[in-house]
């Protein structure tokens, strides 16, 4: 189920995402995404690349769903989850390319990602939502439920199944590879 909530300033969207809702959207777009996303930071993403390398299948599947680069701090008595905050998508840029190919498309992060990472965006149609940095205890509200599903002897970095209700993020690259990190800075200096 995607819509786009009647303040076009704002896209409502619900995962799995289709491949249309992703290509409507453009850099800058604001977003507020509800449903399953996935948590993977570095280490699970090294595991994600030995395993699709293997031919074994991977611990949930990546159509119209969402990585979410973080690691989330261990929950509160009552709560469902700790602080959960962005990391720096830079940090998977190893991994992503490989992962992009086997059908990978949503990606949440925060900061730049590498030339090799915004071709792969471009040539499989995906996209790569910023979430911003310093407001994981706002975040952490936004999920209802916390399910690890895949390398829990990793700790914070094991991957863990998430419900959200209206994350925030933006749009940082769209499939067309428009970067808010390039675009950004140039149309401040330009002001």
């Amino acid at each position: 189920m995607q819509n786009k909530s009647n303040n076009s300033a704002i896209h409502k969207l619900h995962t799995p995402i289709s491949d249309e809702a992703i290509l409507s959207l453009k850099t800058g777009d604001m977003v507020s995404l509800s449903g399953i996303i996935y948590t993977a930071r570095d280490a699970a993403h090294a595991r994600l690349v030995e395993m699709a390398s293997r031919g074994e299948a991977m611990p949930f599947e990546f159509k119209g769903q969402a990585v979410f680069y973080a690691g989330p701090a261990p929950a509160k008595p009552g709560k469902q989850i700790g602080s959960v905050g962005p990391t720096t998508g830079g940090r998977m840029d190893t991994y992503s390319p490989y992962l992009i190919e086997r059908g990978l498309k949503i990606m949440i992060g925060k900061g730049g990602r590498s030339v090799d990472v915004v071709d792969a965006i471009k040539q499989h149609g995906g996209i790569y939502f910023a979430a911003t940095g310093g407001i994981a205890a706002l975040m952490a509200r936004c999920v209802e439920s916390s399910e690890v599903i895949a390398f829990d002897e990793l700790g914070p970095e094991a991957i863990r199944k998430l419900r959200v209700v209206e994350l925030p993020v933006i749009v940082a690259i769209d499939h067309q590879g428009n970067n808010i990190y390039e675009t950004g800075p140039k149309e401040y200096l330009e002001q």
